[in-house]
């Protein structure tokens, strides 16, 4: 496009459009616009296109010499650019044309005709996706009412409501990257931010532009509130801040409670309705698709249920799409929704009307499902229901009842079901939250059976005790081992882990099972707790499995920790002082700064089977290897050491690391002879898989250790064959028959 084209929108794109063969049709005429393109085939291609397809059908046929004439912009008139096969071309200047046309003459290569058209296809795809950012209109179907439960819209709100929970705090970057996953995950609406309110969200809808593609910017919708008192809609500033984040969806925020209005926004009530009116009508006008959070709803329509309709009204009249009920305080009841719901939705039957609950009383899901069931077509929340004061609606509840107990038809993010738990865990993995086990759906716990009841009941119907297929929602079946666990608990464990038991019959691994759950209780009423630490179970199982031995053994180790300065509170202070003024964004110790006080060193000899190292004329089928290394305490460094001695022969543990490390008193009455459960989690960043191993010992150092040695041998159960340093590993747990 030329400079002059920029200037002039009045201007043609010259262009080269694929065409059928010269033998059918001989010469194309098209016809170009700013607007819209026409072939004589009637496919319509949208602005931009021609240059494209014209450069890629001369990469195509680069034989053929097309040459372009020069494009002179004239007053009153359009002009075109005619192309042809000849030697050179003319300019068509035809005074008072509506459009100048353009020819081109394409030999009769099909191959060529084919490619042309099929990218023509892809780039007509793309270009109608951008449209969809400035016709917000094509983009959802509100035009007619939306009504639950068969139709429902997601609105997720995560980013601008969510992020108002306690301790919550999130860059641009990961709102970034949060907005795509929530795209890929297909909600329909992603409520971004409040571009008037803060610089972190004028940044977001200004990288947005860039750095989303077309689909995930179609979604996005920038929230703000109604024009000030005694200013029009288009002077207000936070208004005209809602227009440029570009966001082709807005929602306002609107007093709907007359209390609210005369109280605490302290306006008059039919400056109020005004003020709703004006700025909705403002909003649409700039081409947006305009939804109205009617706040303090519910409380408000108890209040005085007339003036609170008044506010819909207002509204409607304005243009709005969505008028959305919100139960701010979180203090509605299911039953009192469900009948508000429908009156409301009585009055304006050609209207959407969405939901937005807050979790003050536990019900915010269930509020949520109650308005869709009354007839609600769009649903506000959050992910993992994180949100101000006690939560929103959470979104992963909600989106999987809605597809899987109430008959919900249509829901675009229905088909990617399967990825919801991954979604949580991302978002609480990006925002730096500990994931909720007990979550419905998404959680750890929530397909977990500890009891052996359910487990023989799960093994005959896996509908016994479930109410969904946690693959459905992309979470799994666990079996938890405790002393509340049955031999059914155990049997499960054995045929995830794949062991056929040498070939036993039934009956032998049912005695098996039996002698190892006997085991897991005895452990248990030690202090052991095995229901967070699965790997040290499996190792259990694979211990007393014929065929199976440790990869390593540990013969023996020492732990030291020297300190020169025994005040606790200037040793303390001491150490983060130095830790402080040692370490420079390089990691690298300042000269002539003392180092700290305290130092940890461990040493570790363990056995391991021959390595490529090993001599060749030393015959033992094992190495003894010892190593010393230090750390930041006594069981950093004993870490240390265990893994510098083992990643020689074992080179895969190198990407193995430790991420956390959890300690409890079991009988603080016992003081300093108190036992300690040690509890260690584990990863290996090459396959980003986790493991916990549970320990427990009156030495906390020995605790530690167990752990330690269980975490690096569960990293190498399934690359390490069979091996025979420890002859009696069958004979193991003979003496745990109970």
């Amino acid at each position: 496009r030329t400079d002059a084209m920029n200037e002039a929108n009045h201007f043609h794109f010259p262009t080269l459009i694929p065409c059928a063969s010269p033998s059918l049709i001989g010469h194309l005429t098209t016809y170009i616009s700013l607007e819209q393109t026409t072939t004589m085939s009637g496919k319509m291609i949208p602005p931009r296109l021609p240059a494209a397809t014209a450069a890629l059908c001369l990469l195509l046929n680069p034989i053929r010499a097309f040459q372009l004439s020069h494009i002179r912009p004239s007053a009153g008139w359009r002009g075109g650019a005619v192309l042809t096969s000849s030697s050179s071309s003319s300019l068509s200047e035809r005074p008072g044309d509506v459009d100048a046309a353009a020819t081109v003459a394409i030999s009769n290569e099909t191959w060529i005709r084919q490619d042309l058209e099929s990218e023509m296809d892809a780039l007509s795809s793309a270009s109608s996706r951008q449209e969809q950012l400035h016709n917000p209109s094509q983009r959802q179907p509100l035009n007619h009412p939306i009504r639950g439960p068969s139709h429902a819209l997601i609105y997720d709100t995560t980013l601008r409501d969510g992020t108002q929970m306690e301790s919550i705090s999130v860059s641009c970057d990961d709102k970034l990257k949060i907005a795509r996953r929530l795209s890929e995950f297909n909600v329909d609406y992603i409520e971004a931010g409040w571009p008037g309110s803060n610089p972190k969200d004028e940044e977001f809808f200004s990288r947005a532009r860039t750095e989303l593609d077309p689909v995930a910017r179609s979604k996005l919708v920038a929230f703000g509130s109604t024009r000030r008192k005694g200013v029009r809609a288009s002077d207000d500033p936070q208004i005209a801040k809602l227009v440029e984040s570009d966001a082709p969806g807005v929602c306002i925020v609107a007093k709907a409670h007359l209390w609210q209005v005369t109280d605490i926004l302290r306006a008059d009530p039919k400056e109020n309705l005004e003020m709703i009116k004006d700025s909705v009508e403002y909003l649409k006008g700039q081409g947006r698709t305009v939804m109205v959070d009617l706040e303090h709803f519910f409380d408000g329509y108890k209040f005085d249920a007339g003036y609170t309709m008044e506010c819909c009204k207002a509204a409607v009249e304005g243009g709005a799409e969505v008028l959305v009920m919100c139960d701010t305080n979180g203090g509605a009841m299911p039953w009192e929704i469900e009948k508000i719901t429908k009156e409301a939705l009585s009055n304006f039957e050609s209207t959407t009307f969405g939901i937005h609950c807050h979790n003050d009383c536990g019900l915010a899901v269930a509020n949520s499902l109650t308005a869709v069931q009354a007839g609600v077509g769009l649903i506000q929340g959050t992910i993992n229901g994180i949100g101000e004061r006690t939560g929103n609606a959470d979104l992963c509840s909600i989106v999987p009842s809605l597809a899987l107990h109430c008959d919900c038809e249509r829901m675009t993010c229905k088909d990617n079901l399967e990825h919801i738990s991954s979604l949580s865990r991302f978002l609480d993995e990006t925002l730096n939250r500990t994931p909720d086990r007990a979550a419905p759906y998404v959680g750890a716990s929530a397909f977990a059976h500890k009891g052996g009841l359910h487990v023989a009941a799960l093994e005959r119907s896996p509908d016994s005790y479930q109410h969904v297929d946690p693959a459905a929602v992309g979470n799994q079946l666990r079996v938890l081992i405790s002393e509340l666990s049955g031999r059914q608990n155990i049997l499960g464990k054995i045929k995830k882990l794949d062991l056929d038991m040498d070939g036993r019959d039934d009956k032998f691994v049912a005695e098996r099972a039996l002698v190892i759950l006997n085991r897991v209780k005895k452990l248990e009423s030690m202090g052991y707790t095995f229901e967070g630490a699965d790997a040290s179970v499996e190792l259990m199982i694979l211990h007393s499995t014929q065929g199976y031995c440790p990869p390593f053994q540990v013969l023996d180790y020492t732990a030291q920790v020297y300190d020169t300065n025994v005040d606790s509170a200037s040793r303390v202070m001491s150490k983060m002082e130095n830790h402080g003024s040692t370490h420079g964004n390089s990691g690298e110790e300042a000269v002539g700064v003392a180092p700290p006080s305290s130092l940890a060193r461990a040493t570790v000899k363990v056995r391991v089977l021959d390595d490529p190292n090993h001599l060749p004329e030393e015959s033992d089928d094992f190495l003894d290897r010892l190593e010393v290394s230090e750390g930041n305490g006594p069981v950093d460094a004993l870490a240390n050491a265990l893994k510098k001695a083992l990643v020689p022969s074992h080179p895969e543990l190198g990407g193995l690391q430790l991420i956390d490390y959890k300690v409890r008193i079991l009988d603080p009455e016992s003081a300093t002879q108190a036992a300690t459960r040690v509890m260690i989690e584990f990863k290996d960043v090459d396959s980003n898989r986790k493991w916990t191993t549970v320990s427990v010992d009156r030495n906390i150092i020995s605790a530690s250790l167990n752990a330690l040695v269980d975490g690096f041998e569960y990293a190498l159960k399934e690359v390490v064959a069979s091996c025979v340093i420890d002859e009696l590993f069958d004979d193991s747990f003979k003496g745990y028959h109970m």
